[in-house]
């Protein structure tokens, strides 16, 4: 899988495309492009890859991620089956930042909505009671005139930079504006995303990369700002999380499921990056 720069057409004025999608799944691709994205999910379960962070999604996300920011949703695994009733269900609207015109949010009028644009370069997410409020509008939007099309992305821009209801997602500014390098990235997230309930090792994604490993973990560092061990547990502990609270499965069977050989380091890993221990996260959810 290639990390791609996609080019964006078929705007409505040039500096607009807003697309409601019901399709099996998301796209596959770790990719980024040279618009903002604003993405709105109201069907649909997985691993969101932004910059470096690694977390699940579930039904209402919204997320805002800035011009040349890779990302990836990755629907949980029955997403990809052949059942055609199971269909994700989204609404992504990308625009550039002069879509009501050149320098229209270097105004002071506008320095909120600015300071959401600046800190959507790490990719910013919207808890549930800004997506719900937000529900109808996003849905609808796809409906409206060009004109109503602009005024209402302007509100929504407007209301979403004054919620508190927020987080910022990449630790890291992790904005590409090269291509070079990035197909080795590419093909090891693919391969983790694909083969994490697997026993993978350090030579096993060198091989990939077509490094040694000290050059693979000098790299992987450098690229993703975390090292390929951390990257793999979030990747395990995410979908134990999904896992924990989807199915009634016992505890010590999800962490064999997910990669784990040992239910004490498991159970470590998954304090670490939940902040919490298997059994009371399932409990609290």
């Amino acid at each position: 899988m290639k990390l791609i720069l996609k080019n964006t057409d078929s705007a409505l004025n040039g500096r607009v495309i807003i697309t409601k999608k019901e399709i099996p799944c998301l796209d596959s691709s770790w990719h980024y492009h040279d618009q903002y994205e604003l993405l709105y999910i109201s069907k649909s379960n997985g691993i969101r890859f932004v910059g470096d962070s690694v977390s699940q999604f579930h039904p209402g996300e919204l997320v805002l991620v800035s011009p040349y920011l890779p990302h990836l949703w990755r629907n949980d695994a029955s997403y990809y089956n052949q059942d055609e009733t199971n269909k994700v269900k989204t609404i992504v609207i990308k625009f550039s930042k002069d879509f009501i015109g050149e320098g229209t949010f270097n105004l002071a009028e506008f320095i909120e909505i600015n300071n959401l644009f600046e800190q959507s370069k790490y990719g910013v997410s919207f808890g549930n009671n800004v997506s719900s409020a937000l529900h109808n509008e996003l849905i609808e939007i796809i409906d409206l005139s060009p004109a109503q099309q602009l005024i209402k992305l302007l509100d929504i821009l407007c209301r979403l930079s004054a919620t508190k209801d927020k987080k910022i997602l990449s630790s890291s500014d992790m904005r590409q504006y090269t291509t070079d390098s990035s197909d080795r990235l590419d093909s090891v997230i693919k391969f983790v995303s694909d083969n994490y309930s697997s026993d993978i090792n350090l030579n096993d994604v060198a091989d990939i990369a077509c490094m040694t490993s000290n050059s693979f973990c000098r790299f992987f560092k450098k690229m993703t700002n975390k090292s390929f061990t951390q990257f793999l547990n979030e990747i395990r502990v995410r979908n134990a999380s999904r896992l924990l609270v989807q199915e009634d499965i016992p505890i010590s069977e999800v962490c064999y499921m997910v990669g784990y050989n040992s239910i004490t380091n498991f159970n470590r890993q998954f304090k670490e990056i939940m902040g919490s221990t298997p059994n009371s996260y399932r409990n609290t959810i």
